[in-house]
Order: structure tokens, then sequence, then C-alpha cells
């Protein structure tokens, strides 16, 4: 069966691609859940559509995305950890850690799902971090881990 999706799924594909999935899967949950909707010819010329607005919406978000990574690029943000004496810290460092220190720190409010993390961070000491402003404007920003 074929399908539009309407959300990003890391399994199927990114937003307004056509895919095929088993019929079951579809009918029981992508289309309940509000993820996808059947590629019949009605939806596709109405994605034609959409996919034209969006595009025109995003092209004048693209010069606000590239102001907020020029503010981040090159920035370390300062996170306290609860660490042990060998520097582990005491569970990891999250997503939600890192938006609410740029938060902060920087008075950049930043989507959670934007953050992403090579590895998980356990340790006590700097990492780089991406955040994915946009398809053509990620942005650097290093994190400093300091033991509380």
């Amino acid at each position: 069966m074929n399908i539009i999706l309407l959300k990003n799924m890391e399994t199927l594909g990114d937003k307004h691609d056509i895919v095929s999935v088993k019929p079951g899967y579809a009918r029981n949950y992508l289309i309940p859940q509000g993820v996808a909707v059947v590629a019949n010819k009605d939806n596709i010329k109405r994605l034609d559509t959409i996919k034209a607005e969006e595009e025109a919406k995003e092209a004048a978000r693209l010069d606000d995305y590239k102001q907020i990574a020029e503010k981040i690029n090159g920035q370390t943000l300062k996170i306290g950890v609860k660490a042990g004496v060998s520097g582990k810290i005491f569970g990891s460092v999250t997503s939600v850690q890192i938006v609410r220190a740029l938060r902060e720190q920087l008075g950049l409010d930043i989507e959670r799902k934007k953050v992403a993390m090579a590895d998980e961070i356990k340790e006590v000491g700097t990492y780089d971090v991406t955040i994915n402003l946009h398809k053509e404007v990620p942005a650097k920003v290093s994190i400093e881990l300091v033991a509380e």
C-alpha cells in the first residue's frame, strides 16, 4: 500500500515522501496516528500544493535559522553535573539539558529534537554537539561538563 508521510519517520522516510508499506501497518497504525494518508490521486494533488506552501515558509525562516546558527557556532555551554571521583557522571547528559543550557546561557529557545548527539555523554569533559536547525543550516556548539 502506498502512503504519503505527514511527519518525518526514521524507519520509513521524510515528511511528504510517498512510501510503500504493508496494508495492515498503514491502516492500523500510521493512518490512525495521523502520521500518513493514503496516496491516492486527490491526496497527491493536495501534497503538491502543501509542499509549495511549506517550502515558501521554510525559505522565509532560513534567514532566521542562519542568524541563530551564528549565535550558536563557536559557543561553549557549561553544564553542571553530579559526578563521581573518577569523573563519571551519574546518568547521562540528555538533549533536554542541552536545550535548557541554550535557553539559560544564550537566550535561545530550540526544540529538543533538533539536538543531535553522536554518543551518550557519560563523563566530565568537553564535547561537540550538532544542532540541526534546518537541513541546510547545522550549528555546532561545545558542551563543557563540570562536576558540581
